[in-house]
């Protein structure tokens, strides 16, 4: 067996409308028929237990090693997490030479499992070792690395289900919605609504106070300090406990609670001054630590958030337990879970000695230990979600805060003892704004039921009825495409759209050429659709581009076969009868 070739086909193309790997698998003479070779099968189905039937139901001619590769590297993908289904094998005109498709979710992953694939059929082959586990382990890993976290991801289901196209612009988190002059970006959970002066602000956290204590929005009183006897003067003028944090900080890094002792406040403030040069010291509110979700001006979810804990049971220690609260498949070291493992830092040793316990106490059953004394879900964290629960008078407050900050999608942090009251009532206040919220904790809770915060932000990007589409005109043929895209363009300028059109000449942009060569493939396409300055596209769309990856758009509201016949467009990519062109 020997592959010589594999591409990406990113869009809609000759076998399915899904994304999918493209291989050519060239055969041995034995390797036509999986029959001639008695063996196989077992040693396959010794390596990767979870193959299913290598022949399709119904099925009554030769099954090849190429057919095997595109089961394999299917079932591969599946078991790592990947949600793919569809698979083809076709012969070619060329003996023993087959296409293989196999569906992909992210571009990597399927061509590393379509590698893998290749290692797994070829060690069965040859009766040599594979290690499945660590197949998997890598597919997986780089499934977790590649694709979309779960706040993201859910923006762009939501965005999906509404028939918003979509394009990912960078290995992050950054989304094209729409296309055109329609379209809209976002960055995690950031619009391109959001200001980069919001943003500075939510975390600039003395200024934020200032700006919500004038709009009338409860908050703890503090200061900023600049070293370790000046936080410790605040804490004494503020009497009592107090929070000590980062002035710009996030994901509850370098924070800490509830503390009085000298030693404590000192100790806290080196630990925040790590993360910034000004540390602010402010009076501790007893309660709860609440996130509310404001979206576009309203309150669309909220979540109580509970610091990192676990139980004792009398027979194991607080590290054991801790590990087994980590083994949680739900739970994971960065974002792409709906839970974060808890840590076993400084943080926690110094809470846990608080509490009279160090990482090898046993403690008595039914015992609480807490890991740490903020609740943020990045540091191990749980929530409930209490959205039904808040007071009318509580939500207001978070809408006026994101207001004030002006955010768009807005977390503000609310500690208070319930969120069943006003914030006034019972002495609560906002500690903190945040841009870019992260979403898991209303999308999964830990406790009650998710919240579609991700249709709430497509919602307030797009209006009812609103899908982020141009019109799109998509021309093939053999012949007339050029003078055909060039019509259709003119005919859709003069009606007052700015169009975007790619031909074999180059690109244009309302009149204006923007690349030069043969740009009737795919990319130009996309170049097209990315342009905000462009309200209608036409795309000549060559049969070449199409084989080589794909269409660069989901559907066209036109689609023009100028003819199908003879002449050169026969032969390539195993196109060679005008059947097959028409097809």
């Amino acid at each position: 067996m020997e592959v010589s070739r594999i591409r990406a086909l990113r869009g809609p193309n000759l076998w399915s409308k899904n994304t999918a790997i493209e291989a050519i698998v060239s055969c041995g003479d034995a390797e036509c028929s999986i029959d001639n070779l008695p063996e196989f099968e077992a040693r396959l189905r010794a390596r990767l237990p979870q193959t299913g039937l290598l022949r399709p139901e119904g099925h009554q001619g030769a099954v090849s090693i190429a057919h095997v590769l595109q089961i394999v590297a299917l079932t591969m993908q599946a078991h790592a997490g990947c949600p793919v289904t569809f698979g083809r094998t076709a012969s070619t005109i060329e003996p023993g030479v087959f296409q293989v498709v196999v569906e992909y979710s992210e571009e990597e992953v399927g061509k590393l499992a379509m590698e893998l694939a290749q290692d797994l059929v070829r060690a069965a082959l040859d009766d040599t070792p594979f290690d499945i586990a660590d197949a998997l382990k890598r597919l997986r890993e780089l499934d977790e690395d590649v694709r979309l976290g779960p706040s993201t991801g859910s923006i762009v289901n939501a965005a999906t289900a509404r028939n918003i196209p979509y394009r990912r612009l960078t290995q992050g988190s950054m989304v094209q919605f729409g296309w055109g002059s329609k379209q809209r970006r976002i960055q995690a959970a950031e619009t391109d609504l959001t200001s980069a002066i919001s943003e500075s602000i939510a975390q600039d956290k003395d200024l934020t106070k200032m700006l919500l204590d004038a709009a009338g929005v409860p908050v703890p009183m503090g200061r900023s300090v600049t070293s370790a006897e000046e936080a410790w003067e605040a804490a004494q003028e503020l009497g009592g406990p107090v929070v000590v944090k980062p002035r710009d900080g996030s994901q509850g890094r370098g924070v800490a609670v509830n503390i009085e002792t000298r030693e404590r406040v000192i100790q806290a403030f080196e630990v925040a001054e790590e993360i910034s040069s000004e540390v602010i010291v402010e009076r501790y509110i007893p309660g709860h630590d609440f996130r509310l979700l404001v979206v576009g001006g309203a309150l669309v979810a909220a979540s109580r958030r509970d610091p990192p804990q676990v139980t004792g049971d009398g027979q194991q220690t607080i590290r054991q337990l801790v590990d087994q609260v980590n083994a949680d498949p739900l739970r994971g070291d960065g974002h792409a879970t709906s839970l974060t493992k808890i840590r076993f830092d400084d943080i926690a040793l110094a809470t846990l000695k608080k509490q009279g316990f160090d990482a090898d106490s046993v403690p008595p059953a039914g015992t609480l230990i807490f890991l740490r004394n903020n609740a943020n879900l990045s540091t191990g964290g749980s929530a409930t979600d209490v959205t039904d629960e808040v007071h009318p008078e509580m939500a207001a407050r978070a809408v006026s805060a994101a207001r004030m900050i002006g955010l768009d999608i807005c977390g503000v942090d609310v500690v208070a003892e319930s969120v069943h009251y006003p914030l006034e009532e019972q002495h609560g206040g906002v500690v903190e704004v945040n841009a870019a919220p992260g979403l898991r904790m209303h999308l999964n809770p830990s406790f009650g039921k998710g919240r579609a915060v991700g249709e709430a932000i497509i919602a307030n990007m797009f209006a009812d009825g609103e899908d982020g589409r141009i019109p799109v005109v998509a021309v093939a043929g053999t012949n007339g495409k050029t003078t055909t895209v060039r019509l259709t363009a003119h005919l859709l300028g003069v009606a007052g759209n700015r169009v975007g059109m790619t031909n074999s000449d180059g690109v244009y942009v309302d009149n204006l050429r923007i690349d030069t060569g043969d740009c009737s493939g795919p990319r130009s396409a996309r170049s097209v659709l990315m342009h905000p300055d462009v309200d209608a596209a036409v795309f000549e769309t060559a049969r070449g581009g199409i084989l080589r990856e794909g269409l660069a758009f989901d559907r066209c509201n036109v689609a023009i076969v100028t003819n199908i016949g003879m002449g050169d467009h026969l032969g390539l990519g195993y196109i060679s009868t005008v059947e097959d062109l028409a097809v």
